[in-house]
């Protein structure tokens, strides 16, 4: 797992400056969760996850709940800083249970984590609530279950429908039942459902993409997420790369596979709206995601989960353990925090906005990025002023290098 990053002690009742929660007044709201069991590890994932051998009786999947909750009414107090939270923080507007295995638990725990933030800060009209969800651990009636404690949306990790690719990712599912989990999802009335796919395994071949593309498409979710692989470091994958027991992911032909992706998905009824991501209309897509992306606010609440208000980023410790001793003893679980100065906050809103269909404003851009933005359309890789009036819209080509637009705008 990676490192925590370095940053500013942060103090032990989390209290953050009034100036930053100022800057979040009226700005979308919304909650990470993060629920850190896994049954088993992929050999790819470098997560902040934990297998119950790892964890041993130090932290109970059946308590882990209460202790969130802890940290939602901290949220609480933080935010509000005295006031009613209601004249400072907008009602949440979306809620994302990541992880890890979120479906590890009850759907009633997730339930009265959800209940807990309706009563602290209120939920929107129209909140979007997401799972994610490990098809091996969901059924007919846990999806029923999970209707029933407000979630709308979920998303079901997938990866490959093809057996030796699974094998190679050490998935545990077998190859149909993500298909099969997003059929009873739907029977439990779920409108959204989303299926994660990974492309540029070793051993996987184009044939094999393909296949899994067809397959998660046949299944009709309304979303696909598709990512290269990345060999992080400190992980099985890493491992075994690292002793030649498996080739490394080859650069061009991952982006030929992300090519095959966005023609297939396309075809299909799919428009990308970020660069990993396809939805078959706008109220498909994950309006979580696109909160991170448009430089909103969140509260992520969980060990090692990161939260953005107003312009502080900070981030909690990462084992469970110490996590919930900080919160048992009435202390943030922040491990640090920093204070984002206003070129930090351009560069990111360059960054992420980029990667989004709706692009960048050409007028937020400075001078000589501006007079960048010519050239870069003669090289194909943004629309041409004629489709992406006053916009840096990428195209397919400046998605593949979308890091170098990036690096080119920002010079």
């Amino acid at each position: 797992m990676p490192a925590l990053p370095h940053g500013d002690p942060a103090p032990p009742n989390g209290r953050l400056p009034r100036a930053n929660l100022d800057a979040a007044h009226g700005r979308p709201f919304g909650f990470y969760v993060h629920v850190p069991f896994c049954q088993t590890r992929c050999g790819y994932c470098d997560f902040n996850t934990y297998t119950a051998a790892e964890l041993g009786s130090g932290v109970s999947r059946g308590s882990y709940a209460d202790t969130v909750l802890q940290e939602i009414r901290l949220a609480s107090e933080v935010l509000g800083d005295g006031d009613a939270i209601g004249d400072r923080i907008p009602p949440v507007s979306t809620i994302f249970f990541g992880g890890g295995t979120p479906t590890l638990l009850p759907a009633e725990h997730l339930g009265l984590i959800i209940r807990e933030i309706r009563e602290q800060f209120g939920l929107a009209a129209d909140v979007e609530i997401t799972t994610e969800a490990n098809p091996e651990t969901v059924t007919p009636a846990y999806f029923t279950r999970l209707r029933e404690a407000g979630f709308t949306r979920v998303s079901i990790g997938m990866q490959s429908a093809v057996p030796h690719v699974l094998e190679v990712l050490d998935r545990q599912h077998s190859p149909g039942r993500p298909e099969t989990a997003v059929a009873e999802a739907r029977a439990a009335g779920f409108e959204h459902v989303n299926l994660d796919l990974i492309y540029g395994a070793p051993y996987e071949t184009d044939a094999d993409w393909q296949t899994s593309l067809d397959a998660a498409i046949a299944a009709q979710p309304d979303h696909v997420s598709a990512y290269a692989l990345i060999v992080e470091e400190g992980t099985a994958l890493a491992r075994q790369v690292a002793q030649g027991v498996l080739p490394a992911p080859d650069d061009d032909v991952s982006a030929d596979r992300y090519v095959m992706a966005d023609e297939t998905l396309q075809a299909a009824g799919f428009s990308w709206y970020e660069v990993s991501n396809w939805a078959t209309s706008a109220a498909a897509r994950c309006r979580h995601n696109e909160l991170y992306w448009s430089d909103a606010s969140w509260w992520g609440a969980g060990p090692g989960a990161h939260s953005h208000i107003g312009g502080v980023r900070w981030w909690n410790v990462k084992h469970p353990v110490r996590y919930t001793a900080m919160l048992e003893s009435a202390r943030s679980p922040a491990a640090a925090r920093e204070t984002l100065d206003e070129q930090a906050r351009f560069t990111e809103r360059i960054m992420l906005g980029v990667r989004m269909r709706a692009g960048l404003s050409v007028a937020e851009l400075p001078p000589a990025s501006q007079r960048l933005v010519p050239q870069l359309a003669t090289w194909g890789l943004i629309e041409h002023a004629d489709t992406a009036p006053d916009r840096v819209v990428l195209t397919q080509r400046g998605r593949l290098m979308a890091d170098a637009v990036v690096r080119e705008l920002l010079a």
